[in-house]
């Protein structure tokens, strides 16, 4: 009897797979496949994360841009404010808004 004789290999032979069990294990592979493909391709997978790293530039410009238009404008209601008005603002509103000029004032029409 050798090393390689055929009742060694007989004993160690696996049992069959029961349907239920080939049924189990296919159900299990298949929950792992969609979970893996959702980690890859899902809206926050791996595949996104350069789109969102795009659109957070994109919203990072977009509040820089909309701070400074917000300081501007809190900067003008500042100089309008009715107790200390700043008097260049108000007069520079009046010529170009109501058309407003001093009596010593010259007019120039300019055609556009």
């Amino acid at each position: 009897m050798g090393f390689y004789d055929s009742t060694f290999f007989m004993n160690t032979r696996r049992s069959p797979i029961l349907p239920k069990d080939s049924l189990t294990q296919s159900v299990a592979l298949i929950a792992l496949l969609l979970l893996g493909a959702v980690g890859i391709a899902g809206p926050s997978g791996l595949l996104a994360w350069g789109e969102n790293a795009r659109v957070l530039e994109q919203r990072q410009v977009e509040i820089a841009q909309l701070t400074a238009e917000r300081d501007r404008v809190k900067n003008r209601v500042e100089l309008l404010d009715p107790r200390h008005a700043d008097p260049d603002l108000v007069g520079e509103l009046l010529h170009s808004n109501l058309n407003f000029a001093h009596p010593d004032e010259v007019v120039i029409p300019v055609k556009p």
